[in-house]
């Protein structure tokens, strides 16, 4: 009688759930029939034993052999001691490699001075109280050298992404600083250039998107339910544009700040809030898909799951839609950050990795699990196609104070491996990294990890205390041992400038036999713009392969093609990489113009 009695109300309970969980934004046209339906109870499930047409269905469609399995679980080595201020925010400045690092202003210190020459900010015009430490640095990824830099508006909690000249464009922050757009070029002297009007709402915790034609976009934020365009540099926005997915996710404990944003292969954008996703047109602002609900908790900030866009695979001719996989891992139950807030209890995060193809016909999302419950976590697309998620913690919620039991040892995940199998945990680092954390692929292949400000200010007599250090983590395919394999770009005879379709050549050294295309990767990398576990603007390209001819010895010329437009590969700089069985090249910079 007592089974009898808890199977009908298991029943119940799917039926109130497949009632109540539909989807219900206005705006959505052409979509298929089944598109908006949730996807929870027995459908879910069924989906996970066999789905549809999805290459996340556990079928490796990856025609490339795999090389050896790399058992080495990496390795990690302390690059900086002191970084000068703690990295909230990071990117990859082209060309020049070295690495953008800055914080807040709000704190009124660092742990680094300003240059001399360089003139204190005035903060309160009342008092004349000044600031003379830096919270912006520049650090060669070399030699660890510092270059500190001045800024005026609070850049805490804002978002960024590169133009196609590689001029970081920073956006939004704190208090004066939540309209505001900022210029960082990549002059050996350059310094930031402000204009705090330039956005027509306060960004705090907002996404910014890159479009096809390099131009941004800027999605959320707190108390800022809509989206806009950025303007040209010097110019004011004035322009909004509502977003009802971000109305209709917005709830108690927000849950849907620091949304995912992917630009699709389509041009269309992929918009993911709380636990609901659609597909944007920006030229039309029109919603004109929304895919099936993401069950089992919040997913963005403060509930801070992990994303990426998995490495979109091109060929010589290419279909007209071209596949794009989205994956979202970790994150936190609906209500983990008020429990954490205001009851101490710091819950488990949760375990379970998703995935879809959000090209299919009929987009569901794939159940996997992680060897461990993640929050926090950062997810970084490695130049040989996988995805490290590093960071983050086992319990708790994003928020000063509000995570426990740090996440010591990162998980590499192998999105062409069947499913069940993509997972591997690799070494533990020495350093908790906690919240305000970021990590990011480097040329030469490693990860470079820093941050953790766990507090209001720079303290380091507390639980997790504030981090400088920075430490560079190698991943399995720099083991030792695999170091012939590693191939060599010839730069002199590389093109630094290519254009959407055209054909060019890369030369490598490479001593190997059996270099061909079977073994063969050459892969693009677009440097995100890093923080609070989210890595925007990231993308990994596949590119076709004509042929590889072997020259003199151990010369070889791949002779490759561009991506097919600026709906796959916006405008800019990319990492150029070559793969040989799994194991990547040192990185060169390379621009579609």
């Amino acid at each position: 009688m007592r089974a009898s009695r808890r199977l009908l109300w298991k029943l119940s309970v799917i039926v109130l759930l497949a009632l109540y969980s539909q989807p219900s934004f206005s705006e959505v046209e052409n979509c298929p029939a089944d598109a908006g339906s949730s996807d929870t109870g027995n459908r879910r499930e069924a989906a996970e034993l066999k789905p549809p047409d999805l290459r996340a269905d556990g079928v490796d469609t990856d025609p490339t052999p795999k090389g050896p399995e790399m058992n080495w679980p990496g390795k990690w080595e302390l690059f900086l001691k002191n970084s000068g201020v703690s990295a909230m925010h990071a990117i990859l400045m082209p060309k020049i490699n070295k690495v953008q690092f800055y914080d807040a202003t709000i704190w009124r210190i660092s742990k680094i001075k300003l240059p001399p020459g360089v003139p204190c900010h005035v903060y309160d015009t009342k008092t004349n109280a000044i600031d003379c430490w830096a919270h912006s640095v520049l650090v060669d990824i070399e030699t660890g050298n510092i270059r500190p830099l001045a800024l005026s508006t609070d850049t805490w909690c804002s978002s960024g992404g590169l133009t196609i000249n590689g001029t970081l464009v920073s956006t939004g922050g704190f208090q004066g600083g939540g309209n505001t757009a900022r210029y960082l070029s990549t002059c050996e002297n350059c310094g930031w250039v402000e204009y705090p009007t330039a956005l027509a709402a306060r960004r705090w915790y907002s996404t910014q998107a890159t479009l096809p034609d390099g131009s941004f976009i800027v999605v959320g934020g707190r108390d800022a339910l809509n989206y806009e365009y950025i303007n040209q540099e010097g110019v004011d926005n004035k322009k909004l544009y509502d977003s009802q997915l971000l109305r209709e996710t917005d709830d108690p404990a927000e849950n849907n700040l620091y949304p995912f944003v992917w630009l699709n292969t389509d041009g269309n954008l992929f918009m993911f809030a709380n636990n609901r996703s659609i597909l944007l047109n920006p030229k039309t602002n029109r919603v004109i898909r929304e895919f099936p609900q993401l069950p089992g908790g919040a997913r963005n900030y403060p509930g801070s799951a992990s994303s990426a866009l998995l490495p979109i695979r091109l060929d010589v001719q290419n279909p007209a839609v071209i596949p794009a996989d989205v994956l979202i891992c970790g994150g936190a139950r609906q209500d983990a950050f008020y429990r954490a807030e205001t009851k101490k209890i710091y819950e488990p995060a949760l375990k379970d990795c998703q995935r879809i193809s959000i090209n299919s016909k009929n987009p569901v999302w794939i159940t996997e699990a992680m060897p461990m419950p993640r929050v926090m976590s950062d997810a970084v697309l490695l130049p040989n196609g996988e995805v490290i998620i590093i960071n983050g913690v086992r319990r708790g919620t994003s928020g000063w104070g509000n995570g426990r039991d740090p996440l010591f040892s990162p998980i590499i995940y192998a999105p062409d491996k069947p499913l069940g199998q993509r997972f591997k945990e690799l070494a533990p680092s020495p350093i908790a990294r906690v919240y305000h954390s970021i990590a990011l692929a480097l040329p030469d292949g490693k990860v470079l990890v820093g941050g953790s400000n766990t507090n209001d200010g720079y303290k380091f007599d507390v639980m997790f205390p504030t981090e400088v250090r920075l430490q560079k983590y190698s991943p399995p395919y720099l083991d030792p041992a695999l170091a012939d394999l590693r191939p060599s770009i010839v730069t002199t005879a590389t093109p630094k400038q290519i254009r959407y379709g055209e054909r060019f050549n890369i030369r490598i050294h490479l001593n190997q036999k059996d270099v061909t295309k079977e073994n063969i990767k050459v892969t693009m990398s677009a440097p995100p713009f890093t923080t609070h576990a989210v890595s925007m603007n990231m993308r990994l390209l596949i590119l076709g392969i004509f042929d590889i001819k072997r020259e003199v010895r151990d010369l070889h010329q791949i002779h490759a093609i561009a991506p097919p437009s600026g709906k796959v590969a916006p405008p800019g700089y990319y990492l150029l990489f070559v793969v040989y069985n799994g194991v990547p090249s040192v990185g060169e910079w390379i621009q579609i113009v």
